[in-house]
């Protein structure tokens, strides 16, 4: 390989990241990322799932329930 097709390959390679980079700043610019999401679910609700799923039994459900009442 001459030094010219080497440095022709190297500068287009070259040009090929650097799209690859702007497409991608544009791409993830469009999604903001948020710490929490939009709409949270009553932590009642989550509770009362729990419960008739069977993960957590009557007494855990009443603590946790009274719990929530109290804060």
């Amino acid at each position: 390989m001459t030094s010219t097709a080497l440095l022709l390959t190297a500068a287009l390679l070259f040009l090929l990241a650097v799209v690859i980079g702007v497409v991608m700043v544009v791409v993830l610019s469009r999604h903001p990322r948020h710490a929490f999401p939009a709409h949270t679910e009553d932590p009642r609700e989550i509770l009362r799932r729990r419960y008739a799923a069977g993960e957590i039994d009557e007494a855990e459900y009443l603590r946790r329930l009274s719990t929530l009442a109290n804060s």
